[in-house]
């Protein structure tokens, strides 16, 4: 089964955790101090792509959108 993501990618997530775990690493704008590990490898695979490494796209799921109507309270 091939690598779902790159050498360079799994270094840039080792080292985003390693941050993590060392209380360095920090959110984007706000700057606030990452604790989840979830976030760091999220982080992790972002500087990954921008530094081009084979990483594969974010996932849509967040940005989909439910079609139809909405039903309002206590349906």
């Amino acid at each position: 089964m091939p690598r779902k993501y790159s050498k360079k990618a799994s270094e840039k997530v080792e080292k985003a955790m390693h941050e993590m775990k060392e209380g360095e690493l920090r959110s984007g704008r706000s700057g606030k101090k990452v604790t989840d590990p979830k976030q760091a490898v999220a982080i992790g695979l972002s500087e990954a792509r921008e530094a081009g490494a084979k990483v594969p796209r974010k996932s849509d799921a967040s940005s989909h959108k439910r079609s139809g109507s909405k039903k309002g309270p206590g349906n």
